[in-house]
């Protein structure tokens, strides 16, 4: 039934990104993103706009605005030097107060390079963490070889980033959300936070397998090891939730989609570990396989 449930969740994320793909944002794609703070009477984020399309002839132009800290954030196509600074000067005279806070000007050819490091830097998580779990339970080779414990690993790992990373290409869709490094940096915390639920479960497996060696079947120590290690996987997990979904709602207005990924990928690491990891022990070990 779990087995199901990951299916569906899982081949409607990787549907979602197939369909939908990423809405990249300045960092992969290349443009300009300038953050700053401006007070006016025409500082509402629709007439600085409108300024953007009709001084600076970029009609292409993303503003966001962050009401609690007061700062305005456009995405616009990549401008050099000289245009930033000439349009930070026809900002200054329409505006009352006009504040720089931060400039960054990615060039096509370096946004590409971010994006092919960004997947090596995630293939390289899934292959080490794999290899690594792999020798770690070089010592539990009964009754599956300890590789299978690094193969149901991967496997976990996959249905944890892929279900969170779909969610984002459905919401760029929907709502325009925009993935950039923070995404990346989200995904691999996921991947970390997951792997060490994972791991407390197969150790306590392990530990059980050392003490119930002969006496038991490999699915009834699966299973109490599941029961010893529940209440703590729930506990530790629900804290970091409560914690990001009180960042969610007051937090940074540009860290929101980061800790959304970071909120599903906790959340889905939690159910993989219990639900999706130990099964897939027995299901590569058998039901009636002795410790």
């Amino acid at each position: 039934m779990y087995f199901a449930i990951s299916a569906v969740a899982v081949g409607a994320a990787i549907a979602a990104i197939a369909f939908f793909g990423f809405k990249e944002a300045v960092d992969f794609s290349g443009g300009t993103l300038w953050q700053f703070r401006v007070s006016g009477e025409n500082s509402a984020v629709s007439d600085i706009k409108k300024i953007f399309q009709t001084n600076f002839a970029h009609e292409e132009v993303a503003i966001s605005y962050d009401e609690q800290n007061n700062v305005l954030l456009a995405r616009l196509k990549e401008i050099n030097e000289s245009d930033h600074q000439e349009f930070s000067k026809i900002l200054k005279g329409k505006f009352g107060s006009f504040q720089e806070l931060s400039f960054q000007s990615i060039g096509p050819s370096i946004g590409s390079e971010l994006r092919k490091n960004a997947v090596i830097a995630m293939m390289l998580a899934f292959i080490g963490i794999s290899l690594y779990i792999a020798y770690a339970f070089r010592k539990a080779s009964r009754p599956i070889s300890s590789w299978k414990y690094g193969v149901v690993t991967l496997i976990t790992l996959f249905h944890d980033v892929a279900i969170p990373a779909g969610l984002l290409a459905f919401l760029g869709h929907q709502l325009n959300v925009e993935i950039d490094g923070n995404f990346v940096v989200a995904l691999l915390v996921v991947v970390g936070f997951s792997v060490h639920d994972t791991i407390v479960v197969f150790d306590r497996i392990r530990e059980n397998l050392i003490l119930n060696r002969g006496r038991l079947k490999f699915a009834e120590i699966i299973n109490e090891s599941v029961n010893q290690t529940l209440a703590r996987s729930i506990n530790t997990s629900l804290t970091l939730i409560l914690v990001l979904i009180s960042l969610y709602f007051v937090g940074p207005t540009n860290l929101q989609y980061f800790i959304l990924t970071l909120v599903v990928g906790v959340t889905t690491g939690i159910y993989s570990s219990i639900f999706i990891a130990s099964p897939g022990l027995l299901l590569v070990g058998g039901k009636s396989a002795k410790s």
